[in-house]
């Protein structure tokens, strides 16, 4: 005579604390049903028992009176008082049963049926898509970032079909029921113990069909178009920057809204300024006689020319800063600055007067060695003593 195999303890079988409250319980076997679905689970037999014991369990355990008996006289006392757990002949049967926990019946939509497949269809017609978004790439100079500019592009972009409205279908067709799911969207599939519905391969789970395709598009209800689009850039806008054109992308499925269209900023390098966020760099050459007496020379800026003054003895790599002659500040935080940096340069020929004076000149720093020369000269000397 076989012997019979004893009933796990239902609080057990959920992972719950006998004094859990109703929410509790409720939390448990949801897991517990997401974790043995047969969907997730397909071919595991331990997992169909698991998921049909978590369900007893939880048919038992969320009905006041039957958990009462439960809890004083365990599943002898169910057996006795008639209370005992009703068979399931399947998954269909479980949902059918717990319909707060799937969603059953509701209308609603639920976590469960967003992974299992259930609810697609039952009379709600194909579900809406957002469109694809796109990209493209926007090339700026320095003077575009310095004012701001609006760029006209053009791009190739799927359109609704212009002669199906984006139906995919020919003339005043339309769609009709898909015949193979009656226009549930849904068809069931015998797995074993379980039956489970899904996505109907044929119109992939939207209930309708397209018959007679509409000859322009094919019955894809979308065409490739040229589109020129204007995209505002903002002034001071950074190498690198991403905007969102909303609403460019292509259109969406179904009613579904359109996506949007992302332009990748890239600022091209300048001859002259070299760009530090909103600051500005720049070297300017000036002769050695400037440096060493003094002068005053015109600076370019973004926005014109700049007197700048250099001082007696200036060394060169050195810089001046000309405030508010950089980039404006993209989210409108006033302006950068310029720094020019001075480079004195060598004359690579010189006259016979030029190098005459030149020689003159050495001369007198022979005899007059200057502190931070004679200083590196001290260095040296005593190196070698």
């Amino acid at each position: 005579m076989a012997t019979r195999m004893a009933k796990r303890d239902y609080y057990e079988v959920l992972g719950v604390e006998r004094g859990a409250s109703n929410d509790d319980i409720k939390r448990a076997y949801r897991k517990l049903a997401f974790q043995y679905h047969p969907d997730r689970n397909k071919g595991d037999a331990q997992a169909e028992t698991n998921f049909k014991e978590a369900a007893e369990a939880y048919q038992v355990l969320s009905d006041e009176k039957k958990r009462k008996i439960y809890d004083q006289f365990g599943h002898r006392g169910l057996e006795g008082a008639g209370a005992g757990p009703r068979g399931f002949s399947g998954v269909e049967d479980i949902f059918s049963a717990f319909g707060d926990i799937f969603g059953g019946g509701g209308g609603g939509g639920s976590p469960f049926e967003d992974l299992f497949g259930f609810g697609r269809g039952r009379g709600r017609g194909p579900r809406a898509e957002r469109g694809a978004s796109l990209k493209c790439q926007l090339s700026l100079e320095l003077d575009e970032v310095m004012s701001g500019v609006e760029k006209t592009i053009e791009l190739r972009r799927q359109e609704n079909c212009e002669e199906c409205a984006g139906t995919g279908a020919e003339g005043s067709s339309g769609r009709v029921p898909c015949s193979d799911c009656g226009g549930a969207g849904q068809i069931q599939v015998s797995q074993g113990f379980f039956a489970i519905r899904q996505a109907c391969p044929r119109c992939r789970g939207e209930g309708t069909v397209v018959e007679k395709p509409c000859g322009s598009c094919r019955g894809s209800g979308r065409t490739p178009m040229k589109r020129e689009i204007t995209v505002r850039i903002p002034a001071g806008v950074q190498d690198g920057t991403q905007l969102r054109v909303s609403g460019e992308g292509e259109p969406g499925r179904n009613g579904g809204p359109r996506g949007d269209l992302y332009c990748f900023v890239q600022v091209n390098a300048h001859p002259i300024f070299e760009r530090h966020d909103d600051d500005l760099l720049c070297e300017m050459p000036i002769a050695f006689s400037q440096a060493a007496l003094g002068t005053e020379v015109e600076v370019p800026t973004m926005r014109g020319k700049e007197l700048l003054k250099i001082p007696r003895g200036t060394q060169t790599h050195k810089e001046f800063t000309l405030r508010g002659q950089g980039l404006p500040n993209v989210y409108g935080h006033g302006r950068g600055d310029l720094k020019v940096r001075v480079v004195i340069e060598t004359p690579k020929k010189l006259s016979p007067r030029q190098e005459e004076l030149l020689r003159e000149f050495a001369k007198t720093e022979d005899l007059q060695v200057g502190p931070q020369r004679k200083g590196w000269f001290d260095k040296v000397k005593e190196m070698f003593d």
